[in-house]
């Protein structure tokens, strides 16, 4: 998997993802046999929604003969989702499991009987009464006391747990992203709905985890867009066919080995999120760089410190003859600059690894932004 930690950097629950494609979860459908007919396009797979104590497998029950959908029903959850995990031991995909519960302990008990080999995924998304009024699903969005108790209940484990939600039904999506960053959860996978990337990018500029983004995904521009404003992945559920996959894959692969960074963002001022301070040049002029630094309470003077220094001993360093002095304050490839493609060429820096360099510079950025986890104010 060293070609793939090279060609995206992306791990999971320490495990080295190798396409960032991942199949989301569709109660009754996504099973280990889903995934394993699957497993050659994608580097995730959350299989379930499982329901995992009495009161949600009633309502599974309920849910499976209104007809609305289908639904996986068994007696022995515990038994029964870890014959599924084991189906899929051997595969180099990484599994997460998409859990319903009724309460904390719920979560906690499965994943103490289910172990760390997986990602434990709290279903804050489900929206078939039912499953609300058992306490899990859309639930969580507005009751989210009960889904910060939850993460911080699972966390007490030493276990990944992954929150998948739907926007647009938080009263504050981007309070919520922080208050699950702070409560401890380690990725946030995103039913972008109607929303589209406007609402991943905000998401973004509030957290710091591991960001999956799903819905309407399908196409490698769509792939794209959503990568540009801040996803780390994006899952597919109903497209989630051999062919789709297949086709994302190699698309992203080839982007990635072509442009040295698969999920570079616009530049900021193009619509860009935070990691797009990168690109940014010294704050000199009326653009929206001056605004962006004010809003997250980094001083001007800050900013420039923490790009010179961070450049210090690497190829970003020089530029003498690029607008400010050094490659650390030019933009992205794609945008023309004769004096920053002078400085690669002489210094024999290609497009791909300037990228690189950029990207590297951009998560120390990023490090210092959300450098401190934030008080939940909402307690």
């Amino acid at each position: 998997m060293t070609d793939a930690f090279e060609r995206f950097g992306l791990v999971l629950n320490d495990r080295v993802v190798k396409t960032p494609i991942a199949i989301a979860s569709m109660a009754g459908i996504v099973d280990a046999e889903y995934v394993l007919s699957r497993k050659d396009h994608i580097g995730a797979a959350f299989i379930g929604g499982y329901s995992i104590d009495p009161p949600t497998l009633a309502a599974a029950r309920e849910v499976a003969r209104s007809g609305d959908r289908r639904e996986f029903l068994y007696d022995d959850p515990v038994a029964e989702i870890s014959g599924q995990i084991g189906k899929l031991a051997a595969t180099d995909v990484i599994t997460g499991i998409n859990l319903r519960g009724s309460s904390p302990e719920s979560y906690r008990s499965a994943a103490e009987a289910m172990g760390d080999s997986v990602i434990y995924e709290i279903d804050a998304h489900c929206r078939q009464a039912p499953m609300i009024a058992a306490g899990c699903g859309e639930h969580f969005l507005r009751h989210p006391g009960d889904l910060i108790a939850t993460i911080r209940t699972m966390k007490t484990l030493d276990i990944t747990v992954s929150v998948k939600i739907r926007a647009g039904v938080s009263a504050d999506d981007l309070q919520l992203a922080r208050r699950i960053w702070g409560a401890g959860a380690d990725i946030l996978h995103v039913d972008l709905m109607d929303f589209g990337s406007s609402k991943l990018r905000q998401i973004r500029n509030s957290c710091p985890l591991v960001l999956v983004a799903n819905n309407s995904i399908n196409t490698f521009d769509a792939m794209r867009d959503r990568l540009s404003h801040g996803a780390d992945l994006v899952s597919l559920a109903r497209k989630s066919d051999e062919r789709t996959l297949a086709g994302l894959d190699a698309a992203i692969s080839r982007y990635a080995d072509e442009e040295g960074w698969y999920n570079s963002p616009k530049q900021l001022c193009r619509g860009g999120d935070l990691r797009a301070l990168t690109f940014c040049c010294m704050p000199v002029k009326e653009c929206p760089l001056i605004p962006t630094l004010n809003r997250i309470g980094m001083d001007k003077k800050d900013y420039m410190a923490l790009k010179l220094g961070s450049v210090q001993g690497t190829p970003l360093e020089t530029g003498a003859q690029t607008c400010f002095g050094s490659l650390a304050w030019c933009c992205k490839t794609s945008s023309p600059c004769m004096f920053r493609d002078m400085t690669l060429r002489q210094t024999g820096l290609s497009k791909k690894e300037y990228m690189r360099l950029k990207h590297e510079l951009s998560d120390t950025i990023m490090g210092r932004v959300f450098h401190e986890v934030p008080p939940d104010e909402s307690c």
